[in-house]
């Protein structure tokens, strides 16, 4: 049987774990057990890049706006004129293209894309920061960027629902050119079912993960835990990714401010962690997909989430978590939790139903049996 032959076309490097908190990398191992795969990046067209940068430096200090030169024409020319000389003279059976509207809207070629993405300029403008405050001449020209990307894509394949309203609503897609599916965990080793504990936990230990502290909603987390423990109860928190301001340490707060995901020792690290924590809370302020759900839930600990973005595409309700009021600051994060504590046999019932959902849904052999549902259909 002839193998499908897939061309990974991106300015990222798959092979980079740490790259799309490691999306890349999965969906390239995916590919690879399908077929072939020849991969075009990692690319960047420097001086373009920094002309760009120096431009919005520019009316970030005379006019307090901002040029988005990631989703520009400026720069996706420069992105299609170096695929284009990549791909001459070579024939495969599908483009695939994740989270790469920039490196996509110029691109001449004959051979079918498959655009993958979890958010689209349209939907994260004036909500991610980085596309707050932009000159009406870049909010024009991101979307011109968006439309082509999505237009000469054969199949556009989203995360969540979220995602899928923006690029029907915003960009005019045909329904049947569109699809939805769920990430999976990005680790390298999911604990068995029978490694798993399903007891009550005699100190709660809470995980809050993120890079970015204010994004992440890290204050309010630490709200969270201070209630808790300031109601008497056994609580502990890790923060994982980042290193948060003093005045949110604390002796029952364990930060780790780092783990390189790109080797197995840091993978150790992180089974370890997520191993023996038991609920996660993510007061995000900003989320396409938060891929540590699946993650969490691959562990079957439970999530309480702010309901925001593209959240809904992984967490379910009551299933593998809650979903929080946006506006909370902590208190609501430490209501639910506490109603766990002095239920605990609600808690493990909603660990069992986390894994089973990961196991269900939210892994990349789901992805992978979906993804080839779409080409071969």
């Amino acid at each position: 049987m002839k193998k499908i032959r897939f061309v990974y076309l991106s300015s990222a490097d798959p092979h980079n774990k740490k790259v799309w908190s490691g999306t890349h990398y999965n969906i390239y191992k995916c590919l690879l057990s399908i077929g072939e795969v020849e991969v075009l990046g990692p690319y960047s067209p420097n001086l373009r890049l920094f002309l760009a940068k120096l431009l919005n430096q520019f009316y970030l200090l005379f006019f307090k706006k901002r040029f988005s030169y990631r989703h520009s024409s400026f720069i996706s020319k420069a992105y299609a004129n170096y695929f284009e000389k990549k791909l001459k003279g070579k024939t495969f059976d599908y483009i695939v293209a994740p989270a790469a509207s920039c490196e996509l809207a110029y691109l001449k070629t004959k051979i079918p894309i498959i655009s993958i993405s979890d958010g689209t300029f349209a939907g994260c403008l004036n909500y991610h920061k980085a596309l707050s405050h932009l000159i009406s001449s870049s909010v024009k020209d991101g979307n011109l960027v968006e439309q082509n990307a999505i237009a000469k894509s054969t199949f556009t394949i989203v995360s969540s629902q979220w995602a899928a309203n923006s690029v029907l609503k915003d960009y005019d897609c045909a329904p049947e050119k569109l699809f939805i599916i769920p990430f999976g965990a990005n680790f390298e080793k999911i604990p068995a079912f029978t490694e798993l504990s399903f007891e009550t936990p005699i100190i709660w230990k809470l995980l809050f993960v993120g890079v970015y502290w204010d994004t992440k909603g890290g204050e309010y987390a630490y709200n969270c835990f201070k209630i808790l423990l300031d109601k008497g109860y056994e609580v502990e928190l890790t923060i994982l990714g980042c290193h948060p301001p003093s005045e949110f340490l604390h002796s029952k707060i364990n930060v780790i401010s780092f783990i390189d995901k790109n080797n197995d020792e840091g993978q150790k690290q992180l089974f370890k962690i997520f191993k023996e924590n038991h609920l996660l809370i993510l007061p995000t302020r900003f989320d396409c997909t938060p891929i540590v759900i699946n993650e969490a839930s691959a562990f079957a600990m439970p999530c309480l989430v702010a309901k925001t973005g593209g959240v809904e595409g992984h967490l379910k309700e009551n299933v593998n978590g809650f979903l929080m009021d946006y506006n909370d600051t902590g208190k609501g994060y430490a209501e639910q939790i506490e109603k766990l504590i002095i239920l605990p046999e609600n808690y493990i019932a909603l660990r069992k139903s986390s894994r089973a959902l990961y196991e269900q849904k939210l892994n990349w052999e789901n992805w992978k049996t979906e993804f080839l549902k779409i080409i071969k259909h």
